[in-house]
């Protein structure tokens, strides 16, 4: 990487409001002056956007599909997306990236930590994000908040428990590197949940530029 470009990935649950909250980060990055893309998992990618629809929108995979189409696609993501920006200096904002990973197939799906984890250092491998908002909302909120959006997705039509673990590993995960994570409480005002994300970024300002 060279002028000190930058991964920023942005996490949460369902509901969560990481729409909003990549609204916000990108006014940030833009009063700061750095050029950046904002990219998405899963998708991100010609191909990887068509796994993204059987993902989403399949009747029925396995776990362990479900897994590695998810690492399918973020490979194509950062091969061809994430890696190229980066070496041109040019910082990169995903919505969602590997933790997601952990959380909703390690967790929710329960195929455990150590298995995703052997797919990160396989897939990933150095590519890890600089800083993770991670918007950290109870299932039964963001649940609530995600049944005026109409038709929901394979995903979203699982049962609380699964959001229970989904939000335990991504909590789990960011006490592993607490530096790394600036953890947003998504159930807050939306005013609330900006300053959070702006306060944030300006404590990691100076280690980010």
């Amino acid at each position: 990487m060279i002028n000190n470009a930058r991964f920023i990935t942005l996490e949460g649950s369902e509901g969560a409001g990481k729409t909003t909250a990549l609204k916000t980060i990108k006014k940030i990055l833009n009063i700061w002056g750095v050029d950046y893309i904002c990219t998405r998992e899963p998708g991100g990618e010609p191909n990887a956007e068509k796994i993204r629809e059987i993902l989403l929108h399949s009747e029925h995979l396995h776990a362990k599909t479900e897994l590695l189409l998810m690492f399918a696609a973020r490979n194509e993501h950062i091969e061809n997306v994430i890696k190229p920006a980066l070496n041109k200096g040019v910082w990169v904002v995903s919505d969602r990236f590997v933790d997601a990973s952990y959380a909703y197939q390690g967790g929710g799906r329960e195929l455990g930590y150590e298995v995703v984890k052997w797919m990160d250092d396989f897939i990933v491998g150095e590519v890890q994000a600089d800083l993770t908002v991670l918007m950290d909302i109870e299932p039964e909120i963001g649940l609530q908040r995600i049944k005026s959006r109409g038709q929901a997705d394979r995903i979203e039509l699982e049962g609380i428990d699964f959001f229970h673990r989904l939000t335990k590993s991504y909590r789990d995960k960011a006490k592993l590197e607490p530096s790394k994570y600036a953890i947003i409480d998504a159930s807050k005002s939306f005013k609330a949940v900006k300053l959070a994300i702006v306060s944030a970024f300006e404590s990691k300002k100076q280690e980010l530029m």
